[in-house]
């Protein structure tokens, strides 16, 4: 006997079929007392059985596709007569759609002479005969599908363990059809076709095409759903039916193509009435050697004997081929769900567990905030710029600062009007009897808390903006922390939001206080004062001179100043003002400058305080304080972490078991097939 060559193509490329010595791997039986027998390799028959044990195993519904022959056929093709002739049994027959579920026959050749045929469906294994094989399928069709006319794409395993039959597993789909008969839903056509999609899209699949005599191939449905996958045929194998019925012009048919069947035509001819399957087998033999029009057919491409040896050949390839990329896609799911499963939170079985991981939690947002707000560091938040605490914190301070310059001339405004006219009615206002040249402290005081009345709401408005993103950061980043645990959730958001709106609320206060004292009070120890206030008056002779001439003067930091209006004013009293006007300018340069800094350092101190001890003390207070009950809450594991964990360690489990099978195959198809 010879043996089994079988060609390892890359996954990209159609299944190759090399050419074998036919008696290898189909003959009739010496008996006759079976319609195929099938001598199929000791070497073949394991691959079968791994990809039939990884279909059984569901390893598919973790997106690891496997090889597989897919029978499609429009409605009344035919499709279920080959089958029957494949297997040798009695499939469902009546009006309408027969096969309403994905039916996954595995035929297997066995030496006992007693058939051993059982259902398998919805995770229970039925047994049956070969009289009620029928009866039984319709049972677990409508257990699935339900009664009536319609269809599921939940799968039925029909296993039949035969004499004489060929060691394959196939798909067999429901027929197509586009009229909704009665009882079939008004989108049947849609819902056979999303169905018979999903079966032929994956490259692993090898289409089964079954094909009427009688009808224009390019015409059917089914050559037209595979043709959407399969673009050149190269997965396609057409099973034309029928033949005896319509001969004519069946040659040309099979020889043109031209509907790119890229494996090739089998014309066969079925069981007619009540012929056994060994008579339906000489008939089939006899019409392809004595029809006048069928016998000029090519003997290799004739008969369900030759169908069967394609088909074993086909699929003994295409498993070959697939093997490799299996083992890889096992062993990839397999790594990343062991990595995912490893990334979930552990599961807590005791309070000490779960106050060791809320600790650890803690200190791991503590070490995030110190490194965001007192670090300046943003390693793990590179692309997330408003989580770059300290940059955004300095952004704020200065655009408080630049608020502040309200004196500031724009270089686009003219000569300034209306120059010590506040000055000078200030002065006028705070005389009082004593003696001359003495400038009023009233007078200074007035127009200092003037100004400062003037920018009163903007400490306040910065601060709250101030505690209001560090709120978000601090909230960001423990929520980040606790994800894992989501009963943390709720509990550490409410926490932070408390301590920092009593953060916020002191912080108001304190600038409240400021604000007052900078009203109520003037002092500075700041040599710079002196310098600014010096450096104003050494302005003044000239400020004389243009008021005496009617021109205008620049001064710096007021820019162009207008003192006409000025002219006829007692010396005095523009001596007094414009002392009193430089006083009040040199000191408020000192004012902004001490609020600003005051407002940096209190802002940097409270950040401090607040990562380093306030908010693990009222996190802590507020999960597991008298009223708290946080860390029990921790060893309730949320249902979707709970669910998530189940579904990982489920598909780990198929996984590592498929893995195991597949392991035991590889190393032979290592010594026999290379």
């Amino acid at each position: 006997m010879g043996s089994l060559v079988l060609a390892e193509e890359e996954t990209s490329s159609p299944p190759q079929i090399v050419s074998v010595p036919k008696m290898s791997l189909l003959k009739i039986s010496e008996k006759d007392d079976a319609p195929i027998v099938s001598s199929y390799n000791d070497r073949i028959r394991p691959l079968l059985d791994t990809v039939d044990r990884l279909r059984h195993l569901k390893i598919m519904q973790e997106g690891i596709q496997l090889p597989t022959i897919v029978v499609v056929g429009d409605q009344s093709s035919g499709k279920s007569s080959v089958l029957e002739s494949l297997a040798g049994i009695s499939l469902p027959r009546g009006q309408g759609i027969c096969t309403r579920v994905p039916l996954i026959m595995r035929l297997q050749n066995h030496s006992n002479p007693d058939p051993e045929l059982f259902l398998e469906y919805d995770g229970k294994t039925v047994p049956t005969d070969e009289k009620n094989i029928a009866y039984a399928i319709n049972l677990a069709t409508e257990e699935m599908a339900g009664k009536g006319k319609g269809i599921s794409n939940s799968p039925l395993t029909l296993v039949v363990k035969k004499n004489g039959v060929p060691d394959l597993t196939m798909v067999d789909l429901p027929g197509i059809t586009r009229v909704p008969v009665h009882g079939q839903p008004e989108d049947i056509y849609e819902q056979i076709s999303e169905i018979i999609t999903e079966f032929i899209t994956p490259e692993e699949s090898i289409i089964l095409n079954v094909l009427s005599a009688g009808v224009d191939f390019s015409t059917c449905e089914s050559i037209r759903m595979s043709q959407r996958v399969d673009k050149t045929g190269q997965r396609t194998l057409a099973v034309v039916t029928k033949a005896d019925k319509s001969p004519e012009g069946l040659l040309e048919k099979v020889t043109a193509d031209d509907v790119n069947i890229g494996l090739g035509y089998v014309c066969v001819r079925n069981r007619i009435g009540d012929e056994t399957y060994e008579e339906a087998r000489a008939e089939e033999a006899r019409l392809f050697e004595t029809h006048p029009q069928l016998s000029k057919i090519n003997k290799s491409i004739v008969g369900v004997p030759v169908l069967a040896e394609r088909l074993v050949k086909i699929q003994a390839t295409i498993i070959v081929k697939c093997l490799p990329d299996i083992v890889r896609k096992i062993n990839d799911k397999l790594s990343a769900n062991l990595d995912e499963l490893n990334k979930l939170p552990k599961h807590l079985t005791s309070v000490a567990e779960a106050m060791t991981t809320f600790m650890n939690i803690l200190g791991y947002a503590k070490e995030s905030l110190r490194k965001i707000l007192l670090q300046g560091e943003f390693d793990e938040y590179l692309d997330a710029k408003e989580m770059h605490g300290t940059a955004r914190l300095a952004e704020m301070l200065n655009n408080y600062f630049d608020e502040f310059q309200l004196n500031k001339p724009s270089a686009n405004h003219g000569a300034i009007t209306n120059f010590l006219v506040d000055e000078i009615k200030v002065l006028e206002e705070a005389k009082s009897i004593g003696l001359p040249n003495f400038l009023p402290k009233s007078a200074f005081h007035t127009l200092l808390q003037g100004k400062v009345s003037l920018i009163c709401n903007k400490p306040v408005d910065f601060v709250e903006k101030a505690w209001s993103y560090v709120e978000n950061v601090v909230i960001t980043v423990l929520l980040k922390h606790s994800n894992s645990y989501p009963q943390l959730l709720s509990g550490t958001r409410r926490a932070a939001h408390n301590l920092i709106s009593k953060k916020k609320e002191q912080s108001v206060d304190w600038v409240n206080d400021l604000v007052q004292m900078e009203k109520l009070t003037d002092y500075t120890c700041n040599p710079k004062y002196m310098v600014s206030y010096n450096k104003l008056m050494s302005h003044y002779s000239e400020f004389v001179k243009a008021i005496e001439s009617y021109d205008s003067i620049s001064i710096g930091g007021f820019g162009v100043i207008d003192v006409d209006d000025l002219h006829g004013k007692p010396k005095g009293v523009v001596q007094e003002a414009f002392d009193l006007k430089m006083r009040i300018t040199a000191y408020w340069k000192i004012v902004l400058r001490r609020m600003m800094d005051n407002m940096a350092l209190h802002l940097q101190y409270n950040i401090q305080k607040l990562v380093n001890k306030e908010m693990q003390t009222e996190i802590i207070n507020e999960l597991i304080g008298s009223q708290g009950n946080g860390l029990e809450r921790m060893l309730e594991e949320p249902p979707s972490i709970s669910g998530k964990r189940n579904k990982l360690k489920k598909s780990i489990k198929l996984l590592k078991e498929s893995k195991d099978v597949v392991a035991n195959i590889m190393d032979r198809v290592v010594d026999n097939f290379n």
